[in-house]
């Protein structure tokens, strides 16, 4: 053999073990580099037609991609650790995985959804974890806003973000600290004009269209992820249909007087029994929220995500993957949800037990499903406005982002029957 000879050798040998290769394991556990990012070549490669699969609870919820050099290429310029497995090992997984004393489970990724933020085109003083994170992983989304959703342009969309919304009408309750600035006098002004362009006397009007347009779009068969405020003011908003809840100063006159009292909790998805806070400097919606009352910091405040069984709960079990089932606590202007006020219909995800605290949960509406998430950014504990945003290079591993990347590609999934 000549020295010239060795090379193609090599690669002979190479392409020969390729060849006995049928799949690309990313894994999930401890030993990912980038579990964010890993989240983006999976979406990406459904995009590309590949045979995806997610292994729910196989080494912290591992994917299984067909051999593709195209993938493997794509992981090695993003920085995702991955293995190449023959196809011994492959059966040895799914062998693994089918064994009916394992909770482990394997869900086909099917279609790539087509991604919705809800969101103002102006910018305001505050970043939104799922954009940031949308971004970092390379997953392509859409920005839309009311006259968006008010032209019925959500029947296009398979998933929708809200994030830091008011749906109330209060414009975010930041009135008494902020209505001297300019970004909050400048949202104000576009919120009046858009309500007016859309033939509705009043802001609050318009933002109940809004989230009623968004309930059907959910009840239809749509998949709707909240955060902050935009979990809470959304049941707020249902639940006043026809009741002024809006002091003065955010629509020209005073709310009704008995306001709590005419609240329709039938027309809630997640909460019920909730009081309104009725004092317009305060930072708060209702009792919903645990913010102004709970007494974690930052050293104690954690919140566990519960097991369930992969076989016959997928959608939880989806939901709650993850390399670490304490996951840090963050705030926002909606921080946790108080337990009692939870209607007993939803699942719930995620929950500080000792708090009584709720702060991931999953419901249905229809054909379609919801979930919701307490705080504002999973790696900036108080995040305050006009705070730069996270730099989510420094948190590749971020437990807390991963929760938002598991209901990104829940839509993708071939559900199978659930225990009855």
């Amino acid at each position: 053999m000549t020295i010239r000879q060795i090379p193609i050798l090599f690669f002979l040998l190479f392409c020969s073990l390729i060849a006995k290769s049928s799949s690309i394991l990313i894994y999930m556990d401890e030993g990912q580099k980038n579990h964010l990012k890993a989240y983006g070549i999976a979406y990406w490669s459904i995009k590309q037609s590949a045979d995806v699969s997610w292994l729910l609870n196989y080494r912290g919820g591992s994917f299984l991609i067909a051999y593709n050099k195209g993938v493997e290429d794509e992981c090695k310029i993003r920085g995702i650790s991955y293995q190449v497995v023959a196809d011994g090992k492959v059966t040895a997984i799914l062998n693994e995985i089918s064994d009916p004393e394992v909770n482990m489970e394997l869900i086909k990724l099917e279609k790539a959804p087509k991604m919705a933020v809800y969101s103002p085109k102006s910018k305001l003083p505050w970043d939104d974890a799922v954009t940031l994170v949308l971004t970092y992983a390379e997953i392509p989304y859409e920005v839309i806003y009311d006259d968006d959703v008010l032209k019925d342009k959500l029947s296009s969309y398979d998933w929708l973000h809200l994030h830091h919304e008011d749906f109330t009408g209060q414009y975010g309750r930041f009135w008494a600290n902020f209505r001297n600035a300019t970004w909050y006098r400048d949202d104000v002004k576009n919120q009046e004009a858009a309500a007016k362009k859309n033939g509705f006397k009043k802001v609050s009007e318009m933002k109940l269209e809004v989230a009623k347009r968004i309930k059907e779009f959910c009840a239809g068969g749509g998949f709707l992820f909240a955060m902050c405020s935009g979990t809470d003011s959304f049941d707020i908003a249902l639940s006043a249909d026809g009741v002024d809840i809006c002091e003065s100063m955010f629509d020209g006159d005073a709310a009704d007087p008995h306001a709590q009292d005419k609240l329709d909790f039938n027309k809630t998805v997640a909460f019920k029994d909730f009081k309104l806070d009725i004092n317009p400097r305060n930072y708060e919606f209702s009792n919903i929220d645990a913010t102004q009352t709970r007494t974690l910091n930052q050293t104690n405040d954690f919140f566990t995500l519960f097991d369930f069984s992969a076989k016959w709960d997928q959608v939880p079990t989806m939901l709650t993957q993850n390399h670490d089932k304490v996951v840090k606590g963050f705030m926002g202007q909606t921080t946790a949800f108080r337990k009692g006020l939870v209607k007993p219909n939803i699942t719930v995800l995620g929950e500080n037990k000792g708090a009584e605290e709720v702060r991931y949960l999953n419901g249905e509406i229809g054909k379609g499903r919801f979930t919701f998430y307490g705080g504002h950014d999973p790696e900036d504990y108080q995040h305050e406005v006009g705070d730069p945003p996270t730099d989510l290079n420094l948190h590749p591993n971020s437990a807390g982002y991963r929760l938002i990347l598991n209901n990104v590609l829940f839509p993708a999934a071939k559900k199978k029957p659930q225990k009855t």
